[in-house]
C-alpha cells in the first residue's frame, strides 16, 4: 500500500496546492560545485555512454575512501564496491541475490515500503519485528524469538525511516552477536548515515564478526540533496558484491554515468560539509516538532533522518490514512500515514509522518496552515 499512498498524496499535493511534507526529498539542490561537476562530465563526454557495470573507478575509489574516513572500514574499490541506481536498487539486488524461495527475512517495522516488495519478489517470507512507540527502540528479545531455522538474514535500517531511531552501539552489538551465533547475513540500509542528531551512526559491519556477513548500502541522494540522480552503492566482501552485481546487471545494467563523476567529487568534500548536514536539519526538525506539538500532535522527535513521526489521537482522530487524505483538502498540507509501513497496521494506525527537509519558510507556511485548520475545527 505504501507506493499507492505516496502516489495518491503526491497527486493531492498538486491538485490542492498543498505544502508537500509527505515525500522525503529536499526542496533545494545540493552544492553548486557538485552540480557543476555533473555538467562538466556531460559536456566533457564522460559517462554519456555505458559506464562499467561495477561503477566508474573514480567513484568506487571515493566510496572506499569515505568508508575509511568516517568509519575506519577498509574496502577494496575493485572487488568490494558496487555502484547501483540508488539505494533502492541496491536493496532489491541484494535481496534477490541472497534470498531463496522460502527463506525468512527479519525486518524492523515500520519500514521503507520497498523492503516488503523486494522480499516478496525474491520468494522470501517477511518476518516483522516491531519498533514500538513511543521510543521505537528494538525489542532484542522479540528479535531473538523471531529467528528460526529458515531465517536467512536481518534487514536493518539505521538511521531508521520512518521513526528516526538511530540504533545504539549496544543494540547493534546484540544484533551482531545474534547474526554470528545463528550464521545470518545482514543487509544494512544506511542512506541517512550523515543525518544524526542524537548519538552516533555505527555501521554494523564495523562490529566483530560482521565484516564478512554484512552488505552495507548507502547513496548520494540524501547526503548531497540530489535525489533525482539515483546514485547508490554497496560495500561488502567480494563474494557478496559479486552476488549483488550478478542481479544488478539484469535490473538496470548501468546508470547515472555523468553523475557518478560528480558524486566521486562530492564524497571528498571537507568534514565541515558533512557536519553541516545534521546541524542544518536539526534546526528544521526542532522547528517542525515544536510547531506540531503546539497544535496538538503528540510528537516523537527523531534521533536521525529527516522525518518526524506524530500521533493524531490528541486531535480526536483515529485513522492515519483517513487523516492524511483529509489534511490536504482541509489544511493544505500533505503527510504520510505510518500504517502503510507496517505489517500490523493497527500498530501504526494513528501515526503520521512529516518530512522536514524543506526550507524553513516552507515549514513555517505548513505550520501556519495546520494551526489555522486546527483552530477552526
Amino acid at each position: 500500500m505504501g507506493s499507492t499512498i505516496f502516489a495518491e498524496m503526491s497527486a493531492l499535493a498538486v491538485s490542492t496546492g498543498s505544502v508537500n511534507l509527505g515525500q522525503g526529498f529536499p526542496d533545494t539542490d545540493g552544492p553548486r560545485e557538485v552540480a557543476e561537476a555533473a555538467a562538466a562530465a556531460i559536456l566533457g563526454g564522460r559517462g554519456n555512454q555505458y559506464p562499467p557495470v561495477p561503477g566508474i573507478p573514480e567513484l568506487r575509489q571515493a566510496i572506499a575512501e569515505h568508508q575509511r574516513r568516517f568509519y575506519g572500514l577498509e574496502f577494496d574499490p575493485d572487488t568490494e564496491v558496487q555502484v547501483t541506481t540508488g539505494a533502492t536498487e541496491a536493496i532489491a539486488a541484494a535481496l534477490l541475490a541472497l534470498v531463496e524461495p522460502g527463506d525468512e527475512v527479519i525486518a524492523f517495522e515500520p519500514y521503507y515500503d520497498s523492503y516488503a516488495a523486494c522480499i516478496a519478489l525474491a520468494g522470501g517470507t517477511r518476518v516483522p519485528v516491531t519498533l514500538p512507540a513511543p521510543d521505537f527502540r528494538p525489542d532484542l528479545g522479540a528479535l531473538r524469538s523471531a529467528v528460526t531455522g529458515r531465517t536467512r538474514l536481518i534487514l536493518l535500517n539505521t538511521p531508521h525511516n520512518p521513526t528516526g531511531t538511530v540504533f545504539t552501539r549496544d543494540e547493534l552489538t546484540a544484533i551482531a552477536e545474534l547474526a554470528c551465533e545463528r550464521d545470518l547475513l545482514v543487509i544494512c540500509d544506511e542512506v541517512y548515515e550523515h543525518m544524526v542528531y542524537t548519538g552516533e551512526h555505527v555501521p554494523i559491519g564495523s562490529l566483530p564478526g560482521m565484516r564478512e556477513r554484512t552488505v552495507s548500502i548507502s547513496s548520494a541522494g540524501k547526503t548531497f540533496s540530489f535525489t533525482g540522480w539515483k546514485v547508490g552503492w554497496v560495500t561488502a566482501t567480494p563474494e557478496l558484491v559479486l552476488a549483488v552485481r550478478a542481479v544488478k546487471q539484469f535490473l538496470t545494467f548501468v546508470s547515472s554515468g555523468p553523475f557518478q563523476y560528480a558524486v566521486a567529487e562530492a564524497l571528498r568534500m571537507p568534514d565541515a560539509y558533512f557536519a553541516g548536514i545534521s546541524e542544518g536539519l536539526r534546526a528544521k526538525r526542532d522547528l517542525l516538532c515544536t510547531g506540531l506539538a503546539e497544535v496538538g500532535f503528540v510528537v516523537y522527535p527523531p534521533d536521525g533522518t529527516y522525518f518526524v513521526t506524530t500521533d493524531i489521537r490528541e486531535l480526536g482522530a483515529a485513522d492515519g490514512v483517513e487523516f492524511c487524505r483529509d489534511l490536504p483538502r482541509q489544511a493544505g498540507v500533505v503527510a504520510i500515514p505510518n500504517s502503510v509501513f507496517y505489517d500490523d497496521a493497527e500498530a501504526g494506525r494513528t501515526q503520521v509522518r512529516f518530512a522536514f527537509c524543506k526550507r524553513p519558510e516552507v515549514l513555517q507556511d505548513a505550520l501556519a496552515r495546520i494551526e489555522k485548520w486546527a483552530s477552526g475545527r
